[in-house]
């Protein structure tokens, strides 16, 4: 009998031992690793299409696109071409014209866990090489005793002109949510401000391909997209968890 007594005495205080050197941890830390898809992500501006199919005076058509670098950063751009035709009070004119815009987005929204949603900043810089046509214009007559409801004829023969290019530096804001999987609606306002603007001696640029109207006496212009876009993943990487700070205890 006291055999056993002295067995179980050592087999407690063994236990109670091992119990002391390893702490029993009442506040384990989460060791699976939660991983993020990074790839491409490439689709179209909605707004664009629709103008084109409803305004006879315009067609146009922009491919967006996006890469991610890390977990919030993201290099950026867009690709696109209009055709704009429209009548001011004196002429009636036609740009047409190609541009590209390239930068970065960073995304400020916090996602929760399975979600890939953001709302994001940006900046681009923008390259634009166009034509302009003034198709038909009238003399403007500050005179309007005889003719009150409108200005002299001028000519109606087009008159082309060729080699226009444009730059500018645009600020962007704007979101993207998930659908789907993989499938993103977004949308952005875009604020322009115009470093260089190459112009024909006898006409001006009233409208620039990419950047929008182009506005007296300004350097600024503002516009905007909606797009449809679809990411192929490449690959995973764990996202970064941010370690909750300890709040120091108060003593009473």
């Amino acid at each position: 009998m006291l055999r056993y007594f002295i067995s179980i005495s050592l087999l407690l205080y063994f236990v109670n031992s091992i119990a002391q050197e390893e702490p029993i941890d009442l506040q384990p830390k989460d060791t699976v690793v939660h991983k993020q898809a990074y790839g491409l992500r490439a689709g179209i501006d909605l707004s664009r299409l629709a103008l084109s199919q409803s305004n006879d005076d315009y067609s146009g058509l922009e491919i967006v696109g996006d890469y991610r670098i890390t977990q919030k950063l993201y290099l950026a751009g867009e690709f696109g071409n209009e055709k704009k035709t429209k009548q001011e009070d004196t002429y009636n004119f036609t740009t047409s014209g190609s541009y590209i815009k390239l930068g970065v987005d960073y995304n400020t929204y916090e996602n929760w866990y399975g979600m890939d949603n953001s709302i994001f900043i940006g900046g681009r810089y923008a390259f634009s090489s166009f034509n302009q046509t003034l198709n038909s214009f009238q003399y403007y007559d500050s005179n309007r005793y005889w003719n009150p409801n409108g200005f002299p004829n001028g000519s109606s023969e087009a008159q082309k002109f060729d080699g226009l290019s444009a730059s500018w530096l645009e600020f962007v804001l704007g979101i993207k949510a998930e659908l789907f999987a993989n499938l993103y609606l977004g949308g952005s306002i875009r604020l322009g401000f115009l470093t260089s603007n190459k112009e024909a001696d006898q006409f001006p640029n009233p409208f620039i391909p990419g950047f929008n109207k182009v506005t007296d006496g300004s350097n600024f212009g503002v516009g905007y997209n909606y797009s449809l876009t679809y990411m192929i993943p490449l690959y995973k990487k764990a996202i970064k968890i941010k370690e909750k700070e300890e709040v120091p205890e108060v003593e009473e």
